[in-house]
């Protein structure tokens, strides 16, 4: 496939980040950034898994950000080559150490553009141990709304 023009994909890339930032302010629910996908777009996440198609997509993102309440995933970076994107971000959790820093754990996400302003796959690559040990760190108690991945594939 010929690479997309970059200010196309740049276009792209500027709408999921507008996209992202009204879900983490809680403007929008997460599964918004489903319209942003191909209807066959793949999604993988590194505790739940793969999720195919755009329904699943939304699906996924509404159960797996229920109860993170207090989360934030403010972006560091973006970068661009060809129809590839990379975001770095963070999974920050609620709350300061002492000393003022975040409880934090860094993460990549990668996107493969496929046109018309939508991405046709996902890729959220973070270190899950990290973040249970910050978590445990943090003293984050899950709410009453939070979901655990019930199955690996969708």
């Amino acid at each position: 496939m010929a690479d997309y023009p970059r200010q196309e994909v740049q276009d792209a890339l500027d709408n999921y980040l507008r996209v992202k930032a009204k879900a983490d302010a809680g403007e929008v629910g997460w599964e918004a950034l489903a319209d942003l996908f191909t209807e066959d777009a793949t999604f993988i996440d590194p505790s739940w898994g793969r999720s195919v198609g755009r329904e699943a997509i939304s699906q996924f993102m509404h159960e797996s950000m229920q109860g993170l309440e207090g989360w934030t995933f403010p972006n560091e970076w973006t970068a661009i080559d060809g129809n590839h994107v990379i975001i770095k971000f963070l999974n920050r959790l609620p709350g300061q150490r002492p000393d003022g820093t975040y409880y934090e754990v860094p993460g990549v996400q990668v996107l493969d553009y496929a046109g018309g302003g939508r991405f046709s796959r996902e890729e959220d690559i973070f270190n899950m141990a990290h973040i249970m040990e910050v978590i445990q760190e943090s003293g984050w108690v899950p709410g009453p709304d939070v979901k655990a991945p019930d199955r690996v594939v969708r």
